[in-house]
């Protein structure tokens, strides 16, 4: 009969190196498992081909990139502080297997499907709350002291932060441990019923617990391809951006058929111009974004923020990368960072980091234009917009 035994690892402790390769040793399994996918594992190898600066710019998902950018920074700050190389317990769980003639398969969903369930399941708030989390991560290892290094030595920080995380966002934790639990499991599974295989498997201590309920009753399994298909929601950005298109044009019509004259109309037009441009080149320049990337902001955030097929931070993105030229190098350079001021000198880092700030930028100037344009235009908005409304009504009614 097939078995399967699951060792529990803390990424960043050399502690888990030494029972991954003993567990070897005592075990005796056909297969060894590994909490790894095929990008991680070529990552960790240092093999297979680098992405194009291009497929970034191209893909447009520069929020989800910057989170994954950031949390391998946490881990590999936290495996610096505590002399470990992040994901070494994996890459000695692979050796050992190769060494002794054993069958290593990589049982983890593919990062990317991880990373695009995740963000998705993440509501509006939900999304603030995670870059929350992820400041106070990166304070936390920016700051860490010598007893909490000694800490950290016989756990995973990384588990320990998503666990924190499943707290407040019980919907993106489901996508980031749950769905990757019942994901690994599946494998396990078919991997013991192939021939009755002993299989070793080497995961984070936060996962054997749901690997194991699933593994004790699989009737509980949600069907493996629920689990990697895209998950179906409704277009809201195209929604909310048409919505917010549509009012403002409104709300321009409504000015400027009211009888406050034509000066009213042209300061809502500017304060809509400014208070985006402002906004949007206003955090492209607190990251140190290139100065033809500020200057492209001011420019066109008032105009993207109209069309809700475009972003201002997808053009900030392209001129800061025409800029800067990020060479391909720069992938491994994000992965091998050991600071916050080493990360943020790396060009292609700062193209996907300009990108998410610009959008963010002219994302605030919408909220604020509608919160403060009418005191900004001094007059009310009550007797303007209801003023507005029904001449337009009475000039419709006219020509019909």
């Amino acid at each position: 009969m097939g078995e399967i035994k699951i060792v529990g690892t803390a990424h960043v402790s050399a502690k888990s190196v030494d029972e991954v390769r003993e567990s070897i040793e005592q075990f005796h399994p056909d297969i060894v498992a590994v909490e790894l996918d095929q990008g991680r594992s070529k990552a960790i190898n240092k093999e297979g081909a680098t992405p194009s600066v291009d497929d970034v710019l191209e893909l447009k998902n520069f929020d989800q990139l910057l989170i994954q950018w950031l949390l391998s920074y946490i881990q590999r700050k936290i495996g610096l502080d505590v002399g470990v190389e992040p994901g070494a317990e994996m890459k000695a769980a692979m050796v050992e297997a190769q060494q002794r003639g054993l069958r290593v398969e990589l049982v983890d969903r593919d990062i990317k499907i991880t990373l695009l369930r995740f963000w998705q399941s993440l509501g509006f708030i939900g999304k603030i709350k995670m870059v929350g989390s992820l400041i106070f991560s990166i304070a936390e290892v920016e700051n860490i002291d010598a007893e909490e290094i000694e800490k950290l030595k016989n756990e995973d920080m990384l588990e320990v932060i998503m666990g924190e995380f499943k707290k407040f966002s019980p919907q993106g934790a489901h996508a980031l441990i749950d769905e990757r639990d019942a994901y690994i499991a599946h494998n396990l599974i078919d991997l013991k019923n192939e021939a009755d295989h002993r299989i070793l498997a080497v995961v984070g201590a936060g996962h054997m617990q749901g690997i194991n309920r699933y593994l004790q009753d699989p009737s509980l399994l949600p069907s493996k391809e629920s689990l990697v298909k895209e998950p179906k929601r409704y277009p809201w950005t195209l929604i909310i951006g048409s919505c917010v298109t549509a009012l403002f044009f409104l709300l321009l019509a409504s000015i400027a058929c009211s009888g406050v004259g034509l000066d009213v109309l042209l300061h809502a037009f500017i304060f809509w111009v400014v208070i985006h441009g402002a906004l949007s080149a206003g955090t492209t320049l607190a990251v140190r974004g290139h100065p033809y990337s500020v200057i492209t902001c001011f420019c066109v955030a008032w105009m993207t923020s109209l069309n809700p097929l475009l972003h201002a931070g997808w053009i900030a993105a392209y001129v800061e990368a025409k800029a800067r030229k990020p060479p391909v190098s720069d992938f491994r350079k994000i992965y091998e960072a050991t600071s916050l001021t080493e990360l943020f000198q790396i060009p292609l880092f700062k193209v996907v980091l300009v990108a998410s700030v610009a959008n963010l930028g002219s994302f605030l100037g919408t909220i604020l234009y509608f919160m403060f344009l009418f005191p900004v235009l001094g007059v009310d908005p009550v007797v303007v917009i209801s003023t507005g409304l029904h001449n337009i009504q009475a000039a419709i009614a006219g020509i019909l």
